[in-house]
């Protein structure tokens, strides 16, 4: 029999900052997002306004989302508490016992753009997944510098657009610094498959023009461009210092991957983020081992880092044919993902999946996380109120949180689907 996941029963916080927080998701209809500035912005930056409300529709909410100031602090502290186990030799030894062989390749670089995501239900932020080369950075930036100030509500706590892409830079040159020293730092690629057709292709091209704003060429290349020759990985005639991998083949064992894995097991090339980083942090069943008590303390993490896991990490376990009945029987209280899923793609709510869903996930590479419920905010859409699910995006590099966004919508996932929803400001309350 499986464990119940009791230990996520709602208890509301009591803190003043959370309840006006509730209150101001409750009951604030500005309107946050100015958009003929955020029009402006993206236009100085060679994107077209018209034809991106086309095809992302719903990529920004006009509102913004307000999270309590120890909502923020408890997340933050959560995330360092990750770091220090992640570097212990008893966490790495177990995670890379079920990583791919290119992630036993150990490299300087940490890896950018992890992406720890929370549900905020009932006043306790709960983590549920950690992801690698975490999407919507540079998209929310430009947000943040289109948030109007003439909310009774607005703060000066509201992030800096600017200043989050100055960190953003100074992220991408201390890579380089790791890996190579104070040698310059001269030209970037951009890597995923068919970026044109991604549906963030429009972040890859602020990128491009953040990092040649900051005297780094860039390009944006589908991995076939690349040449692993003479020792270095090449892109047409020039090779490549350093490449921002926005791919999901996270082990790169994919052919057409090949040039660039043989670059990055050689250290010919600076990868970044890198399988290795995938290993420690974003695969799902690292969430077991993070919701695993006794193990935790049995590799000497202390009391206090325990508790802060306790209260932060649902309880996860393995789905295998041998419990997978147990698991049936009690779905309404589990969430169920793939080991290696990404963006919510063949995750399945409990109380929603079908018999015959769930006897695909029995056959294995799932894992079970205690259902969390996320928090809401309540907007009004064309003349009607309605309630839409958020969830709270940390992006961060080596332990410290650059920015914290929000993501509104309706369904098991965050989708981009939702009339009213996509990425919003977070406000600190």
């Amino acid at each position: 029999m499986i464990d119940s996941p009791c230990e996520i029963a709602p208890v509301e916080s009591d803190t003043e900052d959370w309840r006006q927080a509730q209150h101001f998701n409750e009951r604030c209809d500005c309107i946050a997002l100015d958009r003929p500035r955020l029009r402006r912005a993206l236009e100085k930056e060679g994107l077209t306004p018209s034809v991106l409300r086309q095809t992302h529709p719903h990529l920004f909410a006009d509102a913004r989302v307000y999270v309590a100031r120890s909502e923020l602090d408890f997340m933050a502290r959560l995330v360092e508490t990750v770091e220090r186990i992640v570097a212990l030799p008893a966490w790495q030894a177990r995670v890379l016992a079920y990583a791919p062989g290119s992630a036993c390749h150990v490299p300087r670089a940490a890896g950018v753009f992890l992406g720890y995501d929370f549900h905020l239900a009932h006043g306790q932020p709960r983590l549920i997944e950690i992801n690698t080369n975490a999407g919507g950075g540079m998209l929310n930036a430009k947000l943040l510098g289109a948030q109007r100030n003439d909310c009774a509500h607005t703060a000066s706590s509201l992030q800096s657009g600017a200043s989050v892409e100055a960190a953003f830079v100074a992220m991408f040159r201390e890579e380089w610094r790791l890996a190579r020293g104070e040698r310059p730092l001269r030209r970037i690629a951009i890597v995923d498959t068919a970026p044109e057709s991604q549906f963030l292709a429009p972040e890859f091209e602020l990128f491009r023009r953040l990092f040649e704003a900051n005297g780094i060429a860039a390009e944006i290349v589908d991995p076939s461009a690349l040449r692993w020759q003479d020792g270095a990985l090449r892109c047409g005639n020039q090779a490549l210092d350093l490449v921002y991998n926005r791919l999901t083949d996270f082990s790169l064992d994919e052919p057409a991957h090949a040039a660039l894995r043989e670059a990055w097991l050689a250290d010919a090339v600076v990868l970044t983020p890198h399988p290795r980083a995938h290993a420690c942090y974003a695969d799902k069943r690292n969430l077991i081992a993070l919701s695993d008590d006794a193990w935790l303390q049995e590799i000497g993490v202390d009391e206090g880092d325990r508790a802060l896991l306790r209260a932060g990490v649902p309880a996860t376990r393995l789905v295998t044919a041998e419990n997978a009945d147990s698991f049936w029987a009690a779905r309404r209280q589990w969430f169920f993902k793939p080991a290696g899923g990404y963006g919510g793609k063949a995750a399945y709510r409990g109380d929603k999946v079908t018999r015959r869903v769930f006897d695909m996930v029995a056959q294995g590479g799932y894992i079970a996380q205690a259902l969390v419920p996320p928090s809401e905010r309540r907007l009004w859409i064309e003349g009607t109120p309605r309630h839409l699910k958020l969830d709270v995006r940390n992006f961060v590099y080596r332990g410290d949180v650059q920015l914290v966004s929000a993501r509104l919508y309706q369904g098991q996932t965050t989708n981009f689907r939702t009339h009213g929803g996509g990425f919003a400001a977070v406000q600190a309350v």
